[in-house]
């Protein structure tokens, strides 16, 4: 028998139990996210929790952020880190004879070891898409505007998509013959925000003192429109060149959705894994230090499974959609409890059959588990929250 003294009643580190107000403001969010996917054509799928070791790794940053667990006939698996490796997976395993281009969506929860922080936890929950199967910046917009769609829905209205391209960065990169390892470097400064690093990574490189202040600028290159005329006066090759049409592109088609006004470009803005291969995009609200959603392009990570297909995508972070709600006082509609029935002890088999008939209708109905007097049956509709009383004598 278990000894009481030993028993561990927290949880492990970076995870929490979710109350029931916590689990169905999630259920909301999910259900409304899911039925949103749904209606601008997105299907749905479901992925292990764990994976092989060798389908995660080789595209995160550092392999300690993975919880590592060995399987049978001792093989090396992990929990999923994140939801786009896993589905690329499977596209090029179970899907790869399916029509393009694929619209997949997914809710689920993920993992990393990190040090945890408000918004930030070891487990979390995240809801997306993926696009695949087509190159055109329509493919990119449409993702940005259901991102957008999506944090409208879930009833956030201050917020701002930060969008970026990471070929730009490494057009000029290249522009400037910077080895790959020096390139590595500054980018995962950038991306770490860490300007002091970025800034003596630059100043060690054999460039004039003008073009290492232009380098140096990348991370503060974000505003309106106006900015991509900006853009266009930085040395560039082929690739920045191309890189600056595109947002370009993806911006005249958010004119079209209606959605412009939520969008701003910031070229610093490279996103934490090493997939991302042209547009890239953040959502950020006011008062929260991290972002809200996040996605771009990746069309070189199906490659890597051998089946080569574009692909774009986006996922929300949904206890940080649920902070910034707290944050900003907007409150999740809660499910309304209908009806209590109380009843005297002989009245049970009336009372049940209410029940069912008022369940059947639609109604969320709680039966009392041992006979009440009226006043007792009242207490307890008040106490556990609902709208009215049933009665039987």
């Amino acid at each position: 028998m278990m000894n009481p003294e030993k028993l561990i009643l927290e949880t492990p580190y970076g995870t929490r139990d979710l109350l029931p107000r916590d689990a169905a403001e999630m259920r909301h969010m999910e259900n409304m996210l899911s039925s949103l996917f749904r209606s601008w054509g997105y299907d749905e799928v479901v992925t292990p929790t764990i994976e092989h070791l060798e389908t995660l790794a080789p595209r995160v940053q550092e392999e300690n952020s993975l919880f590592m667990l060995l399987g049978n006939q001792n093989k090396i698996l992990a929990l999923r880190n994140e939801m786009t490796t896993p589905i690329a997976r499977l596209v090029s395993s179970r899907l790869k004879d399916a029509p393009v281009p694929l619209k997949l969506s997914y809710i689920g929860n993920v993992f990393r070891v990190e040090q945890t922080q408000m918004g930030r936890q070891c487990e979390f929950h995240q809801a997306g898409v993926e696009l695949m199967g087509s190159e055109r910046p329509a493919a990119d917009a449409e993702i940005i505007s259901l991102a957008i769609a999506s944090v409208l829905a879930c009833g956030i209205k201050d917020f701002q998509i930060h969008m970026g391209q990471v070929d730009f960065l490494d057009g000029l990169l290249s522009y400037f013959e910077i080895d790959e390892q020096r390139q590595r470097e500054i980018k995962s400064a950038i991306e770490r925000h860490n300007f002091v690093l970025m800034d003596s990574l630059i100043d060690a490189l054999p460039l004039s003192e003008q073009d290492r202040g232009m380098l140096k600028e990348l991370p503060l290159l974000n505003g309106r429109e106006e900015l991509l005329r900006r853009l266009y006066d930085f040395p560039r090759n082929e690739q920045s060149r191309r890189a600056i049409d595109n947002l370009a592109e993806i911006y005249a088609l958010l004119k079209s959705y209606g959605v412009a006004d939520y969008v701003r470009f910031d070229l610093g803005i490279i996103r934490d894994f090493n997939y991302y291969t042209g547009m890239v995009f953040e959502g950020y609200s006011p008062g929260l230090g991290f972002p809200l959603c996040g996605g771009g392009r990746y069309d070189r990570l199906l490659t890597e499974y051998g089946h080569p297909m574009s692909a774009t995508g986006f996922a929300l972070g949904m206890e940080r959609i649920l902070l910034t709600l707290d944050r900003q006082g907007i409150q999740i509609p809660s499910v309304s409890r209908n009806v209590y029935i109380g009843y005297a002890e002989q009245s049970i088999g009336q009372a049940i059959r209410r029940a069912m008939e008022l369940r059947q209708a639609g109604k969320i109905v709680e039966l009392g588990l041992k006979g009440q007097s009226y006043e007792e049956a009242e207490f307890s509709r008040e106490a556990r929250g609902y709208a009215a009383l049933e009665y039987f004598q």
